[in-house]
């Protein structure tokens, strides 16, 4: 569930050619199970119908003081409005109406709304690459900035003058998520610095070959999303995988042997208030990677390995106290009395067990299901669910603890 769900949403649409993109951003919000009133002023209606905003929304589009249909003088009241709404959304919102905001005009509705609003608002400019380097749109954006608005920063890309540069509404997409994390975000999180590991790491045999796992990276990636939509400063050291960027927030590091993300955690790991091995590390390296392909030619082939550094119990005999530490623990039997082994002789706060014997849990798959053992050896059992909800209840237990 999105955390956009219930939420009452006014999105303001301005004069902008970027205007046709409100229809997208107004889909997505419903999708959402957001409850989406628009307000358009005058010269937005220009670039785009009421017609179509109001039926992607569900909802007559608000646009002048007083409703001129009705005939019976009707208004649109700013005040009651501002009030409705959870957040308030100007996108696209243009020079003009930036620079209305910044100094306190109020000729529409829309700017009657901002000024009244006392719910979070959100705007997101857009305009040409000129106009937007401005020194008068920069100081109105700083002005903006300085009376508690969050703004949404224009993208760079191809704009409709043809020129290329900054100025482009941000994507949809991207506003939704700014939403979504504004949403997420949790006092105690704030500024603490959590380092999480993931995926699967890639052992050398030789320039072309390697010893790998059947890791994804799904969980890992699922944690470090929610921790940072949740308000944390996120370094997430990940081993090889596809997966797209779990959030524009976080310090991604890309590593491929056991030796790299060793060094990389090691790194980071002075300064983390809370951290999370979710990678499947390898136990073994080629001793000798060869540094040409290896030929096939005998019928056998030996390689001699030799053991990794043990990240989670390098790392836990360097624990703080006020550091906290969650471990993973995959295993296939005695899960319970293996996982708390691991426990106990790595020093984890907590430690999170998957069995393979659980059908849809393990690596691979959207879902998983697991158990977590805290120091104390208490038990919390969860059911198979996505690995995003996984991920959500890791956070509600780290926060309880913290």
């Amino acid at each position: 569930m999105s955390t956009l769900t219930g939420k009452k949403i006014l999105l303001g649409v301005t004069g902008s050619i970027a205007a046709y993109k409100s229809a997208l951003l107004v889909r997505l919000l419903v999708k959402t199970g957001a409850e989406v009133q628009v307000v358009m002023t005058p010269s937005a209606k220009e670039f785009i119908t009421p017609l179509t905003l109001a039926t992607l929304s569900k909802r007559p589009v608000l646009s002048e003081f007083v409703n001129q249909a009705s005939g019976d003088g009707q208004w649109n009241n700013h005040v009651e409005l501002a009030l409705w709404a959870d957040l308030i959304v100007v996108a696209p919102a243009s020079a003009h109406t930036l620079a209305k905001f910044a100094h306190g005009f109020c000729d529409d509705l829309l700017s009657a709304v901002y000024l009244s609003a006392k719910c979070p608002v959100f705007l997101a400019p857009a305009m040409d690459l000129d106009m937007y380097r401005h020194p008068t749109t920069l100081d109105n954006l700083r002005r903006l900035d300085s009376f508690g608005n969050h703004l949404i920063q224009a993208e760079h890309g191809e704009l409709a003058s043809g020129l290329v540069g900054e100025g482009r509404l941000a994507e949809p997409e991207h506003i939704l998520a700014d939403l979504e994390r504004h949403l997420a975000h949790r006092p105690l999180f704030r500024h603490k610095k959590v380092l999480i590991t993931a995926g699967p790491t890639q052992e050398p045999i030789d320039p072309v070959r390697f010893i790998s796992n059947h890791s994804s990276g799904k969980m890992g990636y699922a944690i470090a999303r929610a921790f940072a939509q949740a308000g944390a400063e996120v370094t997430l050291v990940s081993g090889p995988t596809s997966l797209p960027f779990p959030d524009p927030t976080i310090r991604r590091i890309a590593v491929r042997s056991a030796q790299e993300m060793y060094e990389a955690t090691a790194e980071a790991f002075p300064t983390a208030q809370v951290v999370i091995l979710a990678a499947a590390v390898a136990d073994y390296t080629p001793l000798h990677p060869a540094d040409q392909k290896i030929k096939k030619k005998e019928a056998t082939f030996d390689l001699a390995m030799k053991k990794t550094v043990d990240i989670a119990a390098t790392l836990g005999g360097q624990k703080r106290p006020d550091q906290l530490i969650v471990g993973f623990a995959l295993e296939t039997q005695d899960e319970q009395a293996n996982a708390l082994t691991k426990l106990r002789a790595k020093n984890f706060d907590f430690i999170v067990l998957n069995s393979l014997r659980d059908s849809g849990a393990g690596f691979g798959h959207d879902t998983n299901k697991i158990t977590v053992i805290d120091r104390d050896e208490r038990v919390y059992e969860f059911d198979l669910k996505s690995k995003d909800k996984v991920a959500e209840d890791l956070l509600n237990l780290v926060e309880e603890k913290l």
